[in-house]
């Protein structure tokens, strides 16, 4: 029987790529998203995956969420803790409302779905989960201290359940994307971007099939032995 994967924030961007990746290749994929019915409809419509509404930044809402997708699907063997947002401004103009979203909706989010899923795992000594951090996790971006903390948070939280899940089967990896042609990216000014593009020595934005073929790498079973990685698809923009 194929393996059940779910894909926070995964009706859109990177998210819907990992989907379609997944689907393709033969797993049994459901969706997460918080807020755009529109989208997710369409999305399932398209794609025939289905889109499970909760926010991951709420705890009993993940609990209910994942047990909602084990009943449909069955048990959950791969999770991709994708979901995220941003709330960008410099420190002196940041609000805490504008810091806290941006931490329980990137960071917290990881917790909140890996405890939910972590005893099936353990249980059937076999697990995948991958962490979408981001190259301004690994850097810093300036106006970006919630984001980056959070995404710099993801790195450090994937070494330290790698450490716990290895003796059960279950790899614990990160994928850190640099600048991915995606909604939120396209809403930089062009000339931003234009500087952007010039920093990246393959010379292109990422695509989000880019980072899907990342994510499909760290969950086969051909990478069992790799597990608090973190897989930098950044074009070379850093190199560490």
């Amino acid at each position: 029987m194929s393996r059940v994967a779910v894909v926070t924030g995964g009706t859109r961007g990177i998210g819907e790529a990992i989907c379609l990746a997944l689907k393709s290749a033969g797993y049994r994929v459901a969706a997460t998203y918080a807020g755009n019915d529109a989208s997710a409809q369409k999305f399932s419509a398209a794609t025939g995956i289905p889109a499970f509404k909760f926010d991951v930044a709420d705890f009993d809402a993940c609990q209910k969420g994942v047990a909602d997708i084990e009943a449909a699907l069955g048990p959950v063997e791969v999770l991709v803790n994708n979901a995220g947002i941003t709330r960008d401004t410099t420190m002196h103009k940041m609000t805490f409302e504008q810091w806290n979203a941006v931490i329980q909706t990137n960071l917290t989010s990881c917790f909140n779905m890996s405890r939910a899923v972590i005893d099936g795992m353990r249980e059937h000594s076999f697990g995948r989960i991958v962490n979408i951090g981001s190259i301004n996790g690994r850097s810093g971006q300036y106006g970006q201290v919630n984001y980056a903390a959070a995404k710099s948070g993801i790195h450090g939280f994937t070494k330290a359940l790698a450490l716990e899940g290895a003796a059960k089967g279950i790899t614990v990896n990160a994928v850190a994307p640099g600048y991915v042609l995606t909604d939120m990216v396209r809403a930089v000014p062009e000339k931003v971007l234009e500087k952007i593009i010039s920093r990246i020595p393959v010379g292109r934005l990422g695509d989000p099939d880019d980072i899907a073929r990342a994510v499909m790498f760290l969950v086969g079973d051909d990478a069992g032995f790799i597990t608090g990685a973190t897989l930098d698809v950044n074009g070379g923009q850093q190199m560490y």
